[in-house]
């Protein structure tokens, strides 16, 4: 059962890193205009805050949400197939406000899946299916740019689209045959008594005592809160929570703001990409395998940081500190490393130069996540943790569709500007997630 949901996670994350890719290339060659292929990615993006956090409460609230699941996929690709279809004979504000609707589903395809890893695998080998599950990002992101730039540079804008589809409809069988919620009834408490919320039917809360000296258990996002929402809390509360708790975190409300300033830049470089090809190359479909390599050089720099971590030396307390300032320093340096890439891309004149730049690019975005997710890891409560996955990462995307916006115009006028622009906000991003004492 693993290696289905790892094959449907694979399929439906390729799919979503394609989208954005393949739409701003249809868009660009069907309207001849980057202002209107921006926006189209714009409305993708731009509703995720909304349809994050409340698709994560959703399928936390399931009894099937595998089915659910299916559902967003479906909705997903029947969205994006509107678009196409209606680029060049439909209003371009028509078409937005279809993207718009589409993009509230899309943080099932990546979040989605992995809130029901715990009900495919049990706790012993939970583990090794996150490290596994966390390859999948990495591969969509490295395959993704790389499908739509070759299938667009070979057959055109809308053979990538249909791609994209394709391979969102190959995910959803899979996921409608996820197995459901172990342990509860319709009513949403667990067949231990207990809410799912972990409250008893009197309103305890089992004991968090640990024994002295030991830590508690290193968990995956999806692990905390599958199935810990509910209990009679509205949604709207739950909604609430999760966001309460990155405002009044000051490091998890650092990071995100951070990560949020950082990933409107990077929407500017993945706005300017495909600009950037037909100004270097003649040919668009260039621009996009420019996002695989910068995804391919993050793939490899993750690698070579996970040999690289600080040893956990000397006492708990000491090494978890050391940690926490290792983290924050690499999520500040990927930060700048990024920012050097969007610059260097900025002034090139031959597309080797911009292909070393998306290199540089790439080798500050990989370790930028994976030490943005520590962060995250380290400071959410367990009980709130998924929610503040979500919420968080919703948050990002929004800030990705105003970059994305933003960045059509500039890369109207210049790709340069657009990538300068970037560059610049990375700066910004360096200032807010510098670590301090």
């Amino acid at each position: 059962m693993l290696w289905r949901y790892m094959t449907g996670a694979v399929a439906a994350r390729t799919g979503d890193e394609m989208s954005g890719p393949a739409l701003l290339v249809a868009g660009l060659a069907v309207t001849g205009s980057p202002v209107a292929a921006s926006w189209l990615l714009a409305g993708l993006t731009v509703s995720a805050a909304v349809g994050g956090p409340l698709l994560g409460v959703l399928l936390d609230r399931a009894r099937r949400p595998g089915r659910l699941l299916a559902c967003c996929l479906t909705g997903y690709a029947a969205g994006l197939l509107l678009v196409l279809s209606g680029l060049g004979r439909v209003p371009e504000a028509v078409l937005v406000g279809v993207a718009v609707a589409t993009g509230l589903l899309g943080p099932a395809l990546t979040g989605g899946w992995t809130a029901q890893l715990p009900l495919v695998t049990g706790p012993g080998r939970l583990g090794r299916a996150t490290a596994l599950d966390a390859m999948t990002y990495n591969v969509a992101g490295l395959a993704g740019p790389a499908v739509v730039g070759a299938l667009a540079a070979a057959g055109g804008a809308t053979h990538a689209m249909l791609a994209c589809v394709a391979l969102l409809a190959a995910a959803l069988p899979i996921a409608w045959a996820l197995p459901p919620r172990p342990g509860t009834n319709p009513t949403g408490r667990s067949s231990t008594g207990r809410s799912p919320t972990g409250r008893s039917p009197t309103g305890a809360r089992p004991s968090d005592r640990r024994p002295r000296g030991t830590r508690p258990p290193v968990e995956a996002p999806a692990a905390i809160g599958a199935g810990a929402s509910g209990g009679g809390r509205s949604v709207r509360a739950e909604l609430v929570a999760g966001f309460a708790v990155i405002v009044r975190n000051p490091p998890l409300r650092r990071a995100t703001a951070g990560s949020m300033i950082s990933c409107a830049g990077l929407a500017m470089l993945v706005v300017a990409a495909p600009v950037l090809g037909v100004r270097l190359t003649g040919e668009s479909g260039h621009g996009a395998l420019l996002l695989a390599v910068m995804a391919a050089c993050g793939l490899a720099v993750n690698a070579l940081l996970a040999t690289r971590a600080p040893a956990r030396a000397g006492s708990r307390a000491r090494a978890g500190r050391d940690a926490a300032r290792w983290w924050d320093r690499v999520l500040a340096g990927g930060t700048a490393v990024l920012g050097a890439g969007m610059a260097l891309a900025a002034v090139s004149e031959t597309f080797w130069v911009a292909v070393a730049a998306a290199a540089v690019a790439g080798a500050g975005e990989g370790p930028q996540l994976t030490a943005l997710f520590s962060v995250r890891h380290r400071e959410a409560p367990a009980l709130l943790r998924s929610q503040v996955f979500t919420t968080a990462a919703s948050l990002k995307i929004t800030s990705y569709a105003f970059g994305s916006a933003l960045a059509g115009p500039l890369a109207a006028y210049t790709p340069g500007a657009a990538l300068l622009a970037g560059a610049a906000l990375q700066a910004v991003a360096v200032a807010v997630l510098f670590p301090r004492r």
